[in-house]
């Protein structure tokens, strides 16, 4: 789906005026169709990531209304795994080691993964910055399994990875869905979650899984209520 001016300012809460002025001054992602901005929901939620620029809780609530709602951040970081230590030297490197380290089925075709995984690194950096990048396949961004699961991957030592504040990223989240939908919903969830100052801080120090999943919990739980829990920095 493609959101229109009207959609992007009732999630960002800022005048259309601001927005077309991010479109010219901070690279916001648009599409000029018919005379008028067009958006792609995850062009914008990677933007809103990368630039730490809040997104509205309505978002969730709209996502909500599809038959199929993508299971909670927890739930998606269980299926997915947690896994600390990958060894790497460069940006294929860490996203081979990523990808033979989360748990799969026997069958799955892990090089073709990867490769589409390189495929949209070659497009732009998946990287948003402050050390973190959120590795996904974008055309397609279909992957056959049946569950959709986010894997957080820490590598030994961070890598150069194209970040727009040109820092060496050693923290990513894998997304791994079924379909453009699950998808879309997945990443607005972990980009919710990466605005909320407890959160990352456990996510950056990289706490133990425990702790790393409480924080998602209780992020979790602010977002269905509709409003930002108290370690949530501001926009």
């Amino acid at each position: 789906m493609q959101l229109t001016t009207r959609d992007v300012v009732k999630y960002f809460g800022v005048s259309e005026s601001t927005l077309k002025r991010w479109v010219k001054t901070r690279n916001l992602p648009a599409h000029w169709v018919n005379g008028q901005y067009r958006f792609n929901r995850a062009e914008l939620l990677e933007w809103a990531t990368a630039q730490r620029v809040q997104v509205s809780s309505q978002l969730f609530a709209d996502l909500a209304e599809d038959d199929e709602p993508a299971p909670g951040l927890v739930a998606a970081l269980e299926a997915g795994g947690i896994y600390y230590n990958l060894s790497d030297s460069n940006k294929e490197t860490a996203l081979r080691a990523i990808v033979n380290a989360v748990s799969l089925p026997d069958d799955f075709d892990r090089g073709s993964l990867l490769q589409h995984l390189l495929a949209r690194e070659s497009l732009a950096s998946t990287a948003v910055g402050g050390g973190i990048a959120i590795p996904h396949v974008r055309s397609p961004v279909v992957v056959p399994t049946t569950l959709p699961m986010i894997a957080l991957c820490f590598l030994q030592q961070p890598v150069q990875f194209g970040a727009p504040d040109k820092e060496p990223v050693g923290v990513f989240f894998l997304l791994i869905c079924p379909h453009v939908r699950l998808h879309l919903q997945l990443l607005s969830r972990l980009a919710w979650a990466l605005h909320d100052s407890g959160f990352k801080e456990a996510v950056v120090r990289r706490a133990p899984r425990e702790t790393i999943l409480r924080e998602a919990r209780r992020v979790e739980l602010a977002s269905a209520s509709g409003k930002p829990s108290d370690s949530t920095a501001a926009g």
